[in-house]
């Protein structure tokens, strides 16, 4: 059976979803302190197969190093934010913060309609670009959607830092309008709701 367990606070108020089917494990923006989501896989009783990234913005991406370097995980990201995690312009850090924060190149590059294993569960990647080029959601057993910063409870991201487009996320955002509204959404920020219910507040 499928758990979800949500590890915020992570950095900069981002959510950091822990996925676990068995005894496998996949961290969804590692947001969050490594030591917490490697003690919550342990109490779990599961090892972590993945770290997947929905974007490349410095707030989703924080413990990846970390997390590697502990338990030898695979990161996962879009092929089109892959150079995020190596680009501190890209991944926005220094237009907030005049700082550089860089991390190592993914291990893994996502494309559309790809589809990980995790125990018994299948987690396909949908491509929504508009906050990022690269941004991706994860659809878990045709009934959960984390969305990162495409779809959020009644908003969704920002479209001016690197890679924004206005017009690519007004798509992605009809893509998503012809699913099933009541899947479960997971956004990268605030909280759980359904998808007609998310989309609803947007519209109106």
């Amino acid at each position: 059976m499928l758990k979800i367990e949500n590890l915020f606070p992570g950095s900069f108020g981002a959510n950091c979803y822990l996925l676990c089917d068995g005894s496998h494990a996949a961290v969804i923006d590692a947001s969050a302190r490594a030591t917490t989501i490697l003690d919550a896989c342990s109490a779990l009783g599961a090892r972590l197969d993945y770290v997947l990234l929905t974007h490349g913005h410095f707030d989703h991406i924080t413990s990846v190093d970390a997390l590697r370097d502990a338990v030898g995980v695979p990161v996962c990201i879009h092929a089109r934010d892959a150079d995020f995690l190596t680009d501190s312009h890209k991944n926005a850090f220094y237009p907030l913060f005049g700082k550089e924060r860089i991390y190592r190149r993914a291990d893994k590059l996502l494309a559309e309609g790809d589809v990980l294993t995790l125990g018994d569960s299948k987690i396909q990647v949908l491509c929504t670009p508009g906050h990022t080029q690269g941004s991706v959601c994860f659809l878990v057993n045709d009934e959960l959607l984390f969305t990162g910063d495409t779809l959020f409870d009644g908003g969704y991201g920002r479209c001016d830092l690197f890679g924004g487009d206005v017009a690519a996320m007004k798509q992605s955002l009809l893509r998503l309008q012809g699913m099933d509204p009541t899947l479960r959404i997971y956004p990268g920020h605030g909280k759980s709701i359904s998808l007609g219910a998310a989309l609803d507040k947007i519209w109106s």
